[in-house]
């Protein structure tokens, strides 16, 4: 019989986070305690949000409302790199980062921790960025995906080519 596998990535569905932001804009828009602040929030490159505002504090709730949109598109948190506020002549300026993709580092800390705390037939094997997991039982490969899952990561992780 052959091994099953499936891979641990850590990706971002852009789609669903253009649609937490254009949410977040049209709240922003809408809300009485953002009017006359010039806050925004925009794309700025492919996987990089800014949000513009004439205080630091409407920038900072800018970005909880951002926050808010993407944890109710199923978006991890995680994946979410937001700097500090900054002052841009007369507005402060928020620069969030989407991470994706598992850095090599953070490849061989999980295979680690599979290696030593999940089922002893299961393998690991680093593939770019991402990490295939395989094992002749699927049993144990639910049991690596409940570690994972239960894990505290620094990461966001998901599950794809489940075969």
């Amino acid at each position: 019989m052959a091994d099953s596998s499936f891979d641990i990535v850590s990706k971002v569905d852009r789609q669903e986070v253009d649609n937490a932001l254009n949410q977040a804009a049209k709240e922003l828009a809408q809300r009485f305690d953002f009017k006359n602040t010039g806050t925004a929030i925009e794309w700025k490159g492919e996987l990089t949000v800014e949000i513009t505002s004439s205080t630091e504090e409407r920038a900072k709730a800018a970005l909880d409302v951002f926050k808010d949109k993407l944890v109710k598109r199923q978006i991890s948190l995680k994946a979410l790199d937001a700097g500090d506020p900054r002052q841009s002549g007369k507005e402060s300026k928020i620069s969030c980062s989407l991470k994706a993709g598992i850095s090599q580092e953070q490849a061989k800390k999980l295979g680690k921790l599979i290696r030593d705390e999940g089922p002893k037939s299961v393998k690991t094997q680093v593939m770019g960025e991402e990490l295939r997991i395989s094992s002749k039982s699927k049993n144990d490969l639910q049991a690596v995906q409940a570690l994972v899952r239960e894990a505290d990561l620094d990461f966001a992780t998901q599950f794809v080519n489940y075969r």
